[in-house]
């Protein structure tokens, strides 16, 4: 298949930025701002302290935060930002423990046709409740949300908390596939990704982000298990998920079937987060799939060890 017959639609995400703590601070590890230079510019110079600012925000809190909106908030890089085009953020911690290995935030722009959702769950009396979501212009599916509850095992978020491990869920439009298809094929939702956000305090928190084909998260999706247990030594992950609508299957599918690829630490983008234990973004290099331009990679931890990687490709 020709990946460049069409257009490729923008990504909900534009810009993707890694914090890692030092000498009492969190500073500028890396970052994806093609889209926006000066915004890098004014990202660089930046440090943060434990509840300062929006990286450092998630520091204090130990779990995810969904900034609908910088102007009036604590979020420090408001102008470079506005003039970026960027209007909203989920900056996301990574903890070993109680141990912040880092924080990775994903910038998003909104306008009438960006369709697209990040929500946070949390466990309350018993059931995962929304506090806090991003929907750019998909209303419908907001207001649809706000009372949405979820008990152990159902829905996206429900099955992430049963299972304890990344979902990636295909057709959420279809009636009974999702328990809010309706509204999500309104706002053309097609795919669910729930991520398991450990905590120090051990709370159950979910990350959901839904997509659709039109303004997508991200165009190509990957779950790689790195658990010991699973891939028979530490430093190296199984592709056991994932999704690409412009190029079909992520491996071949043949009878008996391929094995699905391995990442091993320190070759190429998954490798990086294999060997570091951080999260990552790249911008072009070695490593992308071919017709890709970037990515961003979230390691999520059971306890001290290294579990999952996460990936996403624009």
């Amino acid at each position: 298949m020709n990946i460049n017959a069409d257009p490729v639609p923008d990504t909900f995400v534009r810009v993707a930025e890694v914090w890692v703590p030092k000498e009492g601070r969190l500073v500028h590890a890396k970052g994806d701002y093609v889209h926006s230079p000066a915004f890098a510019e004014a990202s660089v110079a930046e440090s943060f302290a434990k509840g300062e600012g929006l990286p450092g925000k998630v520091w204090e809190s130990g779990k995810p935060i969904v900034l609908k909106e910088f102007d009036g908030s604590y979020f420090k890089r408001v102008e470079a930002a506005t003039e970026a085009g960027l209007t909203s953020a989920v900056a996301i911690p990574v903890f070993a423990e109680d141990t912040l290995k880092a924080v990775l935030v994903l910038f998003c722009s909104a306008d009438a046709d960006h369709m697209g959702a990040i929500e946070v769950w949390e466990y309350m009396q018993e059931r995962l409740t929304l506090v806090e979501g991003y929907y750019g212009s998909a209303k419908e599916f907001e207001a649809a949300s706000q009372d949405m509850v979820f008990s152990h095992g159902q829905g996206l978020p429900g099955g992430v908390w049963s299972a304890n491990t990344p979902i990636l869920k295909r057709d959420i439009a279809r009636l009974g596939s999702f328990m809010r298809s309706e509204q999500a094929a309104a706002a053309g939702f097609k795919i669910g990704l729930g991520l398991p956000i450990p905590t120090p305090d051990d709370n159950v928190v979910v990350l959901t982000l839904l997509s659709a084909p039109n303004t997508p998260i991200a165009h190509r999706f990957e779950i790689w298990d790195a658990r010991p247990e699973c891939v028979g030594a530490t430093r190296q992950a199984q592709l056991i998920d994932g999704l690409c609508e412009r190029e079909g299957a992520l491996w071949a599918q043949q009878n008996p079937p391929v094995d699905p690829p391995m990442a091993h630490a320190w070759k190429g983008p998954i490798g990086q987060v294999l060997g570091t234990g951080l999260p990552y973004v790249q911008r072009e290099g070695a490593g992308l799939p071919a017709g890709y331009t970037s990515m961003f990679a979230l390691p999520i931890y059971r306890e001290a060890d290294l579990a999952y990687v996460v990936a996403c490709y624009l």
